[in-house]
């Protein structure tokens, strides 16, 4: 496990639990690209340059400011921000527990952490993670971490819990400026085809059937210019599906649907046959 992040104090009512916070995802699997100069290949870096007195500011020496008016700061520091008249600066501090289902959906969400207990908080830790799991509910807290003050959710996951951050109302952005259809008029048979589509597609998620192609795609296009082979390009994508053309679309795809389900279950029964002929 990497180094936690934040140590602190998960309190509710008069319980307070010591826990550790990691982060619960990583981007191991993200290609990183550097900037470089195109004549000499070498990285370009990024210099801290002060407009006023035009020279390069040093990392040591920079300042955190707010523009309260244009033009104009007031430096704020590290000592200042600790001593803002917070809870949440000092605690994960949960002001109530509601049902997994009344928590709004994936837009609200933002980072998912892990929160560890002390030793010594072991007993109130597994307390609190079993009666959020018995009762079905989602803890709700407030939690100050890199200049800012969230909202977050505490839950039970495998054993663990889990607390995610979430984007406070104000900044979820709404749809009324979307140009989306509202009268749009779908026909029976249209939305019928449409539903048996989606139940003959209709899955359990299992997240480790789906792998990153875009990474590996990058990693054989950075091999094939190394070694100055032959670069495979992608395939055209499928052109949009028309108005006219949509009820087709439909049909041909429940018959691709049919035909990939068939032979799901011909590969199926072949494995089972195979085993059974290994166990007898």
């Amino acid at each position: 496990m990497p180094r936690s992040i934040w140590k602190g104090v998960m309190s509710f009512g008069m319980v307070a639990i010591p826990v550790r916070l990691y982060l619960a995802t990583e981007s191991s699997s993200k290609v990183s690209f550097n900037l470089l100069c195109p004549e000499h290949r070498s990285r370009i870096k990024n210099k801290r340059w002060c407009v006023e007195g035009d020279h390069e500011v040093a990392w040591g020496d920079v300042v955190r400011g707010y523009e309260y008016e244009k033009g104009n700061y007031v430096e704020l520091t590290d000592e200042d921000l600790e001593k803002l008249p917070l809870r949440s600066s000092k605690a994960i501090d949960i002001s109530g527990f509601i049902k997994d289902d009344e928590l709004p959906g994936a837009l609200y969400y933002q980072s998912a952490y892990y929160l560890e207990p002390e030793k010594s908080a072991e007993k109130p830790y597994a307390l609190l993670n079993k009666t959020l799991a018995k009762t079905g509910r989602v803890a709700i807290a407030k939690f100050a971490l890199r200049d800012r003050e969230r909202l977050v959710s505490v839950r039970p996951q495998d054993g663990a819990l889990l607390m995610n951050t979430l984007h406070w109302p104000d900044e979820i952005r709404s749809t009324e400026d979307l140009d989306v259809p509202e009268d749009v008029k779908v026909s029976p048979a249209e939305l019928k085809m449409a539903e048996n589509l989606v139940n003959m597609m209709a899955t359990d998620f299992e997240p480790t059937e789906y792998k990153d192609e875009y990474k590996q795609a990058v990693l054989q296009l950075v091999e094939a210019k190394v070694q100055k082979k032959e670069i495979i390009e992608a395939p055209e994508p499928e052109a949009a599906t028309t108005v006219v053309d949509l009820m087709s679309a439909l049909k041909a795809s429940v018959e691709k649907a049919k035909k990939s389900e068939a032979k799901t279950k011909r590969a199926a029964s072949s494995s089972s046959r195979t085993a059974r002929k290994k166990a007898s």
